[in-house]
């Protein structure tokens, strides 16, 4: 007997709908690897209308006040946390995370940034206005960019969409949200919430695969396309936009070094660094995926780090002892899984390193030893729960490692020498650099990379400032 799906819709023009063609794909629960709900799979007419309706409710978006959308957004806020039970529902169901750390991780940091761009909204700073030329006086003005084309990842269906609707829509612009084939449920779930609040057209959804990500960014209507996603999504969409020379908003992937010198807590650096590395089953582009350590504590190190692997836990949402669940996708299982069975004769692995139960995405927590620089599994993500372990001889060569891949978003480094963290945090070519600890942010501090990690601010004041324009008035004082 077979149970009926439910359906999701897009949410466009302040109402839901199904697609125009009447297209649908299954979303599928991958701690089950069950479908659970239908979606629509938007096309070119459904890409239409919701650009229409941005376009049609951006002039009176944009001319209120900075106090206005504060005031949305944090109703948008208290919203959140009033449904948040709804939320951690719909997000579980999307990804099979474990429901108790998805209430306390993700949960009280989307409502906080939300919260941080509405407070963002008043405060934008500018060089004060000024005679630079004999009888005029020179102003420059912010101003929100448009209408924004915004695509969001599997990995932190809602946290990132937080990441992407709250300064657009705090700058004064309106928005076109895709979020990915895998996990629109919860995105849905919010358009519902913020529909209660925001004039429509304001916040659109739409449901849809990568041709309709690519529609969204190929269209007339967008002033800026941004994307969280992988380096040939990014690609693929600063190609598209070059088109018509829209602005481009890219946060791609990251292979994080973790540098560890021979000064540091062993014990406790093992089990933070594991921690950072399995959390969410790895599916996090600032991961600690990749340790580097010193010769002199490399076997040491490489066995407190298999001990806190074979001591962390996968399993089904509802069990409170779990660490992480599975993998998003059949796909990025048959990554993983691909990775590990490449392997070069020289690597060994130290803990896991296999699928876990035939239900589900779920993988082990792994850790693989014995790598080279030039190795696959070393140069590209694996976005899993897969660290790696290579050894350095000293601090030139730590960096030379850390430094020799594509990507460029995320590092630390673990030593109780300042003057080294220091020199480091200098030498290091990544847009964040921890010390001592791994992943922790905040709203008011900015996350974004260099290199093929993409470009662009997400949270703090330079994440709001990438959805203005800035334009200079000048006034002759003799009118």
């Amino acid at each position: 007997m077979s149970t009926e799906l439910r359906r999701l819709r897009n949410y466009i023009d302040g109402e839901f709908r199904d697609a125009a063609d009447g297209r649908t794909t299954e979303v599928v629960n991958p701690a089950t690897g069950e479908a659970y709900a239908t979606a629509p799979l938007s096309g070119q007419a459904d890409v239409d209308a919701a650009m229409e309706a941005a376009a049609r409710a951006f002039p009176a978006w944009r001319d209120t006040t900075p106090a206005e959308r504060q005031k949305a957004l944090l109703k948008i806020a208290d919203a959140f946390e009033e449904r948040a039970e709804e939320l951690i529902a719909a997000e579980v169901e999307n990804t099979g995370k474990p429901i108790g750390l998805t209430r306390s991780e993700e949960i009280p940091p989307m409502v906080d940034q939300i919260r941080f761009f509405a407070g963002a909204a008043r405060m934008l700073e500018g060089r004060s206005a000024g005679e630079y030329m004999e009888g005029m006086t020179s102003i420059i003005r912010r101003e929100p960019v448009g209408v924004c084309a915004q695509v969001a990842p599997w990995n932190y269906p809602m946290m990132m969409a937080v990441w992407k609707f709250a300064p657009a829509i705090a700058a004064g612009n309106t928005v076109v949200l895709k979020p990915s084939d895998t996990t629109p449920a919860s995105t849905v779930l919010m358009a519902e919430i913020m529909g209660s609040v925001l004039p429509k057209g304001v916040f659109n959804v739409i449901c849809g695969d990568r041709d309709t990500g690519r529609m969204m960014v190929e269209h007339e209507t967008p002033a800026m396309a941004s994307i969280t996603g992988s380096v040939r999504a990014g690609m693929s969409v600063a190609e598209s936009a070059s088109k018509d020379l829209k602005r481009v908003h890219l946060e791609l992937g990251g292979k994080a070094p973790v540098v560890v010198f021979e000064d540091t807590d062993i014990a406790k650096a093992a089990e933070d660094i594991s921690m950072a590395g399995f959390f969410n089953a790895g599916q996090d582009c600032t991961a600690a995926t990749r340790v580097l350590v010193h010769e002199s504590i490399h076997d040491e190190f490489v066995a407190a780090l298999a001990k806190a692997a074979t001591e962390t836990k996968t399993g089904q949402p509802d069990d409170e002892d779990v660490l992480y669940g599975p993998l998003n996708n059949p796909n990025q299982l048959k990554q993983v899984s691909g990775f590990i069975d490449r392997l070069p004769a020289h690597a060994k692995v130290e803990a896991g390193g296999q699928r876990v139960g035939n239900k589900g995405y779920f993988y082990a927590p792994t850790v693989v030893s014995g790598l080279k620089q030039d190795d696959e599994i070393v140069q590209n993500e694996v976005f899993g729960p897969v660290i790696t372990v290579q050894s350095f001889t000293d601090e030139d060569q730590a960096v030379e490692y850390a430094n020799g891949v594509q990507y460029a978003l995320a590092s630390s480094v673990w030593t109780k020498d300042h003057a080294r963290a220091m020199r480091m945090s200098k030498r290091l070519d990544f847009g964040c650099v921890w010390i001592n600890t791994h992943i922790p942010l905040v709203a008011e501090m900015p996350h974004g990379g260099f290199k093929k990690s993409g470009y662009g601010k997400d949270l703090s004041a330079y994440g709001f400032e990438d959805y203005t324009r800035i334009k200079h008035v000048m006034t002759s004082l003799d009118a």
